[in-house]
């Protein structure tokens, strides 16, 4: 385990050092925001949001839980705005891969799409409408050869607040010995 640290910790050195040296003539290492499903939602009721993101061809980023403290772990920070509430954050699993620097060590990586999922909440006294929410994925790309350093994807989406659904006239209930 403290070879296998120590390689890490060389691997992420060289890494930087090369990256100060040159520019890298392969494609940058990007994650993007591929599709987000935004709720609408009543006053007092809670929904799920969910991101999908996807990660450049060739490059992988951490996971949220990576398997060593060296590492940056991915996160998402929503910032929602008043009488809003974004929170129980759900993360996928990584997938446990092993790469060139170090191939006796797995490591929890995402690639290609992965989804976080949110849930939003309306607190207080919020009004309908129409909500703008921002936020940031902190994340480190890396490829089979080398690990970037440290960027950030912008999230911006709409949460919609309805109107609180009318309540509709019922008839009372009829008592089964009416007519008797």
């Amino acid at each position: 385990m403290k070879r296998t640290l120590a390689a890490l910790g060389t691997f992420l050195l060289v890494t930087a050092a090369l990256f100060a040296q040159s520019e890298f003539s392969s494609p940058k290492p990007a994650v993007t925001v591929s599709h987000i499903d935004a709720p609408s939602l009543q006053k007092g009721k809670s929904a799920p949001v969910t991101l999908t993101f996807h990660v450049s061809p060739g490059f992988h980023i951490n996971s949220n839980r990576p398997n060593s403290e060296l590492l940056i772990p991915t996160t998402l920070h929503l910032d929602p705005p008043t009488d809003l509430s974004l929170g129980n954050m759900l993360y996928p699993a990584g997938e446990q891969l092993s790469f060139p620097f170090a191939p006796d060590e797995k490591l929890s990586v995402y690639s290609g799409d992965f989804k976080v999922t949110a849930t939003a909440r309306t607190v207080g006294s919020i009004r309908p409408g129409t909500y703008r929410v921002h936020g940031e994925l902190k994340y480190q790309a890396c490829d089979d050869h080398a690990c970037y350093p440290p960027k950030s994807a912008q999230v911006a989406f709409d949460v919609h607040v309805a109107p609180p659904a009318k309540a509709g006239h019922r008839n009372p209930a009829q008592s089964p010995n009416v007519h008797q």
